[in-house]
């Protein structure tokens, strides 16, 4: 529905249904909201179509993230262009796009060095959930301000974003795939390809096997690792790993992880580790069973105030590494099509991944389901 917004300046809004997050361990409750139909200078307004629910709104729910609210979660979609404000010129009306929850501004020293998840606008902004000028885009039906969860909100049918942050795809992709770019896709496969580094000599060891950890397992094999251990505390999960491209499985729920390590790798040690949980003792584990020269990536998101301790002394005597990587240390601009392409061209599974499409309606039973461990992606559909 759009009606005029009645205020200093007179324009028009669309109403829509969003899931709005206001307490912790609280149910998201579906509300009535509204948002602006021309988008500022700059920004596009996405009809959203698909919207995964991912494992960092959990975290937010559980209190685990201390965030204000009112706020909308979601930040994996995939939609349409429904218009463009001015200054616009990389996209369209009708243009299907997946959104990215770093858009950048293209002119920091991070952006203009290759690292646009770093960007300084990034930091200042979507990190808080608000647009590049500081202030939030979605209006609750008594007037109030609404937030976006990481500057997206895809938690509803709407979201106004800057240019950057809705990256082009072809428009014969799927959206419930290709909503999974927007995030676990790209946080798994570019931390195996982009972050790590992964070479065609490489074992690579994947501890946690969600949707982070299953894309981190493709983006080995993608780059062709030797062989790819995968190590979880559920064997459902063990299974879908070897779909996606597990050769060794360990459940470090019931095996001596660190012996099980040894014995695959004849004592040696892995050269590449990817931690998907976000847990102290599981990061240290990765770390501790490196060959030496050996990297532990950090892709998993830790809760607020967790700490890890490792050894420097054989940090520095065996050139040991331990590195983060945010989304994959992507370039979402190239690598979202990048990734699609792969998608289509059948060298990486995405519908697998897709366990449940969902309504809004049912967004906190996949919240339900998620914390039980069952599936790997629901996936709401608009």
């Amino acid at each position: 529905m759009i009606a005029p917004h009645h205020g200093r300046k007179t324009f028009m809004t669309i109403e829509f249904d969003a899931a709005v997050f206001r307490t912790p361990n609280e149910p998201l409750t579906i509300e009535r909201v509204t948002i602006p139909s021309t988008p500022p200078p700059g920004e596009v307004l996405v009809r959203l179509k698909a919207s995964g629910v991912c494992h960092s709104d959990l975290h937010v729910l559980l209190g685990e993230w201390e965030v204000p609210s009112p706020m909308i979660l979601g930040h994996e979609g995939a939609g349409v262009v429904e218009s463009v404000g001015d200054g616009v010129t990389s996209l369209t009306k009708g243009d299907h796009v997946v959104l990215s929850w770093t858009p950048s501004c293209r002119r920091c020293r991070y952006c203009v060095s290759g690292r646009p998840v770093l960007c300084d606008m990034v930091s200042r902004h979507s990190a808080n959930h608000l647009s590049f000028d500081g202030r939030p885009r979605i209006t609750s039906a008594d007037g109030g301000d609404v937030l976006s969860f990481a500057g997206l909100g895809t938690f509803g049918e709407y979201a106004l974003v800057p240019e950057s942050g809705a990256i082009a795809i072809r428009d014969d992709a799927p959206f419930p795939q290709s909503a999974l770019v927007g995030c676990a896709v790209t946080t798994g496969v570019g931390a195996a390809v982009n972050t790590a580094g992964v070479r065609p000599s490489d074992t690579v060891l994947v501890l946690g096997c969600g949707g982070v950890g299953l894309n981190a397992i493709q983006g080995a094999r993608l780059a062709g690792a030797r062989r790819i251990i995968a190590a979880d505390i559920s064997d459902e999960k063990l299974e879908q790993a070897r779909v996606f491209g597990a050769t060794d499985l360990i459940n470090n729920g019931r095996e001596d992880f660190a012996d099980r390590v040894r014995q695959l790798t004849e004592g040696r040690g892995v050269e590449i580790a990817i931690e998907a949980i976000g847990l102290p003792r599981t990061i240290e584990s990765a770390y501790e069973v490196l060959a030496r020269g050996g990297t532990a990536v950090v892709a998993g998101q830790v809760a607020d105030g967790l700490r890890v301790s490792i050894d420097p002394f054989v940090m520095s005597d065996q050139e040991l590494s331990l590195i983060g990587s945010n989304y994959g240390s992507s370039k979402p601009d190239s690598d979202f099509p990048l990734l699609i392409d792969h998608y289509m061209n059948g060298r990486i599974d995405l519908d697998s991944l897709v366990t449940s499409v969902i309504g809004l309606q049912d967004i906190n039973g996949a919240f339900d389901q998620m914390k039980r461990g069952i599936g790997i992606r629901s996936v709401i559909t608009y």
